[in-house]
């Protein structure tokens, strides 16, 4: 996870070098992770050690929001039970995944928010080929019970997924990674530049002055 963690915060750097320069542009480019998508094997039981560790260290320097990987793979039962455990842990290890609660949210956001929290970790199906279903092609998979379509809701949370991370919650994810995250990244950054400018400033001065 540092090579993650090291990428999150050279993006920080980045941004906090060109906010600091003098003559900088009215738009700066925002190349910040305001997202980090974990995804978990689903193996029904409980999260790995790896995944709370890994997940843990995350969540300080970036909004996490945990996903199952191939949840085909399990039953509607299965899954629904898996969810429950993975949410139990994120709670009992003090795990913060996106989306947060803030005073600044109305009735409706919160509600939404809270619906999103029963919903994590979002169960997903990937393919890259296109099936036939009614005659049309969809995104999907075939194996010995049937097809499965990505996009279709009562299979997997894909389009749940979308909805969240690019309608619903795209605005809140950057307002986060700016206000929280990049925020006490940057705070630290400026406090630790204070600190080596002061401690230069008392080097340089002649002996009892």
């Amino acid at each position: 996870w540092d090579p993650i963690i090291k990428y999150i915060k050279d993006q920080h750097s980045a941004y906090l070098r060109k906010e600091l320069t003098a003559m900088r542009d009215r738009y700066i480019q925002d190349t910040r992770i305001h997202c980090a998508l974990y995804f978990i094997a689903p193996t029904g039981h409980s999260l790995r050690t790896i995944d709370i560790i890994v997940m843990k260290k995350l969540s300080e320097v970036v909004n996490v929001v945990p996903v199952i990987a191939k949840s085909d793979s399990l039953t509607l039962e299965e899954r629904q039970k898996f969810k429950e455990t993975i949410r139990a842990e994120l709670a009992h290890h003090n795990i913060r995944v996106f989306p947060f609660d803030n005073d600044e949210n109305d009735p409706e956001e919160t509600q939404l928010n809270e619906a999103i929290r029963n919903m994590i970790p979002f169960a997903v199906v990937g393919s890259e080929r296109n099936v036939i279903i009614d005659g049309k092609p969809v995104r999907g998979r075939k194996n010995r019970w049937g097809v499965i379509n990505v996009e279709n809701e009562q299979h997997c949370d894909f389009n749940y997924l979308r909805n969240f991370l690019m309608r619903t919650h795209l605005q809140d994810l950057i307002e986060t990674t700016a206000q929280i995250h990049y925020e006490a990244f940057r705070s630290k950054q400026l406090l630790a530049l204070k600190e080596s400018s002061a401690n230069k400033a008392a080097q340089q001065q002649p002996n009892g002055v």
